[in-house]
């Protein structure tokens, strides 16, 4: 209680006569938090409600939890929000993981119930333990200083001013423990949670603890002591940073947001790359699935001779350049279509749609496709490239094209052949496997393929003495 006061304190969470709409999933921690808040509501004279989100992922265990988190507002006599949703159809539906499906769910029914309610804060139970565990998977994953950062104690630009409140962030595991068996509470064990297919799990469960035991017994302390120095690092460069965000940006709405080339191309690459991230987090509201090598390829854009070009990024992000502007846009449909899995093979069926001679990155596949016009018509260029990299005769392609994995039946006519083949047959004689096969992209070009990615172009596009313009594609690979 002392720590969590203490917390509350120094973050300023909590007014007098605030309305907080508590998340409870029925577990160890958000059984504290409701029983926490309830505890120093008096103290406040706080407004309390129950938030539950059944996602439907564990049939009966799941109503189960529900009915639990029922009766426990009953028992505190507060209000209860309960809903049942179809996770697993979302999750399908929008290409995300279990994890991340049921984060976006929650969160959205948290914030619906507040406004529709009249709260203005939501608590949120994530302990230091939480804190610790995601670091280090944004360190496995190699993320940047925001990514270190960790959770923050409070979230706010949200819908109608709300602001997430954390007030066990700082409260470590076994606390939470010994709160739970001092005070008698009964509470739910997800079985998931020990399920050590999900990475956070295997941190949980096993690296955390063997670094505790073998290098450092208090690691989870020191990961979020990383944490808070990194994210009030953080919040200091972009105080630092504010007057070149002004001058960058010139032009910000809902869904777009336009940047001055001249301006964002003048500062150093750090300070590019975060304004980068900035822009691209106002438009689409978080930077999930947006990684280093999307801003690195904007990057690498702004600084190439082309000032006409556009990018599509993950979760309908499209950047294009058009003379001195960069605009950061959210389309309203999106960028890609990937339809269902594989007959034979569970396979993810997906395609891309590029619409003219642009970079584009297929960041779920690990694909990425630069194309640049040549000028140099040497053979050496042309005739003796690497094999991620293509050169088209440009008038015998039309665009859009399509790129999209390799499908059985596919057919076409390899460089310097004249009759067409099979690619299965193609990528067999040259001992490709059948997994690696279906990982194999290919390019239409009016529904012909002239490309099969990494390996050898279509014969029909190839360049000759008398082809007027070359287009150069080259093939980067996660």
């Amino acid at each position: 209680m002392q720590k969590v006061k203490k917390t509350v304190a120094e973050y300023n969470m909590i007014q007098n006569k605030d309305c907080i709409l508590v998340g409870v999933s029925g577990g160890a921690d958000s059984v504290t938090l409701i029983h926490v808040l309830y505890e120093i509501a008096p103290i406040f004279s706080l407004k309390l409600g129950i938030a539950h989100l059944n996602h439907s992922l564990r049939k009966n265990e799941s109503d189960d939890d529900a009915g639990f988190v029922n009766a426990l507002s009953k028992k505190l006599n507060l209000p209860c929000f309960i809903e049942k949703k179809d996770v697993t159809k979302y999750k399908t539906e929008n290409k995300l993981s279990v994890e991340e499906a049921g984060r976006r769910m929650r969160y959205a029914f948290f914030e619906d119930i507040a406004i529709k309610e009249g709260f203005n804060k939501i608590a949120l139970g994530h302990t230091a333990n939480d804190n610790a565990e995601l670091v280090l998977m944004y360190l496995l994953r190699g993320s940047g200083p925001l990514g270190i950062s960790g959770i923050p104690p409070l979230r706010g630009g949200l819908k109608n001013n709300l602001l997430i409140i954390r007030p066990l962030i700082k409260t470590l595991r076994p606390e939470i423990e010994g709160y739970i068996s001092c005070k008698g509470l009964s509470h739910i064990i997800d079985k998931s949670n020990m399920d050590e297919k999900y990475l956070r799990n295997k941190i949980r469960h096993n690296l955390i603890p063997h670094l505790n035991k073998n290098y450092n017994s208090k690691i989870v302390e020191t990961l979020n002591r990383l944490a808070s120095i990194v994210r009030s690092e953080n919040e200091w460069m972009e105080e630092e940073l504010a007057a070149d965000i002004k001058k960058t940006i010139i032009k910000e709405e809902p869904d777009k947001i336009v940047c001055s080339v001249s301006e964002i191309k003048a500062l150093h690459p750090a300070a590019r790359n975060r304004i980068s991230r900035i822009a691209i987090l106002k438009v689409k509201g978080d930077l999930r699935r947006i990684s280093l090598s999307h801003i690195e390829l904007m990057s690498a854009q702004l600084e190439s001779d082309s000032d006409n070009w556009s990018l599509d990024l993950p979760d309908r992000i499209r950047v294009t350049r058009t003379g001195e502007s960069l605009v950061i846009s959210k389309g309203k449909s999106a960028l890609r279509c990937i339809s269902t899995r594989h007959k034979n093979k569970d396979q993810e069926v997906y395609e891309y749609v590029i619409n003219k001679p642009e970079s584009m990155i297929a960041g779920k596949e690990g694909i990425k496709i630069i194309f640049s016009e040549i000028k140099d018509n040497s053979s050496e260029n042309i005739f003796k490239s690497k094999p991620g990299v293509a050169f088209f005769d440009m008038d015998k392609i039309c665009f859009p094209l399509i790129l999209r994995n390799y499908r059985h039946g596919d057919r076409f006519t390899p460089l310097g052949m004249s009759g067409s083949q099979k690619i299965a047959r193609y990528l067999i004689n040259k001992k490709v496997s059948a997994e690696s096969r279906l990982k194999i992209p290919v390019m239409l070009s009016n529904n012909k393929i002239i490309w099969l990615a990494g390996h050898i172009i279509d014969d029909s596009v190839k360049v000759t003495q008398n082809t007027r313009k070359i287009i150069k594609a080259e093939l980067f690979l996660a």
